[in-house]
């Protein structure tokens, strides 16, 4: 595979727009990552899309062949991909591999979404479809979201002593984070107090410590390194990109297996842990490189757990971590200095994008008001539907 760069970022506000449709929210992350690059639609050889039943481009899911057609039908192949929340990260992953592998010089990937109100709905669907252990989940079971992500979260109580003061630090820093991101819906920093004081989702999960549901849009053009060169500016390269599903056997899953009861050592979250260990290694770097994370904090229990599984801390070591300030701007390891899903609210495909923009503006230096200083490598990681996962990390 031949070396893959960064061309252009670009993205929408996040918020609630409900008089702009989801394609105008696209056209316009695909407007200002192309102006960052320098180019213009007929420049583009390839767009990738994610997608979702949220929405679904012309009712199908076409979000690429919508975009096109708004804007130029200039014969682009149009190429669209699902994977629930992490369908962001894996329409990148499509875009990078075009170019990687020679098929075109240069490459879009874009996510919009229009999200509906509540934690992450059911999408449309067969509403009565026994088969579909989400819809026993939702409909049967009545366990939302934020029902299973308090489970982990009283879970991680129990094996490490987590208090919800820690909790309610993880989501005073994720807020204080984005104070300064124009990009961010809430940009109000709080107080643990005021973390501890808004309404309980599902005990042990307040309000303030889980993702709200977004629209947002954001897009990335990737390229050559011929085609990176001649743009100027920083050389930003895309070091290592993967996707993984979930494997055999991993604790996060909730019906139990014969692969738990025989003790098998499978990662918690492995379709995330998966693809962030596949992207190290093809950027052949090692925990202690990583210079910055943005990772897909749906909860305060996230932003905890997830360095831990990828191997940046011991098992329960985020508390302290956290309480000295290491997860900072400023610290051993920044967790999501663009605020995190937590300061923006999830809008599902569009997310997994917009981490790899802000990566992209950390390295440039860029981040205006939550800049990592000295930051040359960067990683993203995010979870989707169906056990999908992907990370990409980038170079500077």
């Amino acid at each position: 595979m031949r070396p893959v760069y960064i061309l252009g970022v670009g993205a929408h506000p996040w918020g609630k727009f409900p008089h702009k449709p989801q394609l105008q929210l696209a056209l316009d992350a695909m407007s200002l990552a192309l102006t960052d690059a320098r180019l213009e639609w007929n420049d583009l050889q390839a767009l990738v899309a994610a997608s979702s039943r949220f929405e679904g481009g012309m009712g199908w899911g076409l979000h690429a062949n919508e975009i096109v057609q708004a804007v130029a039908e200039k014969g682009i192949p149009a190429s669209n991909v699902g994977g629930g929340c992490a369908a962001g990260g894996i329409a990148v992953h499509a875009a990078f591999s075009m170019v990687a592998s020679g098929q075109c010089d240069v490459a879009a990937a874009v996510g919009a979404e229009r999200m509906p109100k509540g934690f992450i709905p059911r999408p449309p669907g067969i509403p009565n479809d026994i088969t579909d252990s989400d819809y026993l989940r939702w409909v049967a079971m009545g366990a939302t979201n934020p029902a299973y992500w308090a489970l982990e979260t009283r879970r991680r109580m129990h094996d490490f002593g987590t208090s919800d003061h820690t909790l309610a630090l993880a989501s005073v820093l994720m807020h204080r984070n984005a104070v300064a991101n124009p990009l961010a819906r809430y940009r109000k920093a709080c107080t643990v107090a005021e973390v501890l004081a808004s309404p309980m989702v599902s005990d042990p999960l307040r309000i303030l410590e889980i993702c709200a549901v977004s629209d947002g849009a954001a897009a990335v053009i990737l390229g050559s390194e011929e085609q990176a060169r001649q743009r100027g500016g920083p050389m930003i390269r895309v070091a290592g990109c993967a996707i993984a599903t979930g494997q055999f056997g991993d604790p996060a899953v909730r019906v139990p297996t014969i692969a738990m009861a025989a003790g098998m050592a499978t990662p918690h979250t492995s379709e995330v842990v998966g693809a962030v260990r596949a992207a190290c290694a093809m950027a052949s770097v090692e925990p202690n490189d990583i210079d910055l994370v943005e990772l897909a904090d749906n909860t305060a229990w996230h932003v905890l757990a997830w360095p831990e599984f990828f191997g940046f801390f011991e098992p329960g070591q985020s508390d302290w971590m956290l309480a000295q300030g290491q997860m900072d701007i400023d610290g051993q390891l920044p967790i999501n200095p663009s605020g995190g899903f937590l300061s923006f609210g999830e809008a599902t495909t569009a997310q997994g994008v917009l981490q790899v923009c802000e990566v992209a503006w950390q390295l440039r230096g860029q981040a205006t008001g939550r800049q990592v200083q000295g930051a040359r490598v960067g990683m993203t990681a995010v979870l989707g539907l169906g056990a999908n996962g992907a990370s990409v990390v980038l170079k500077g």
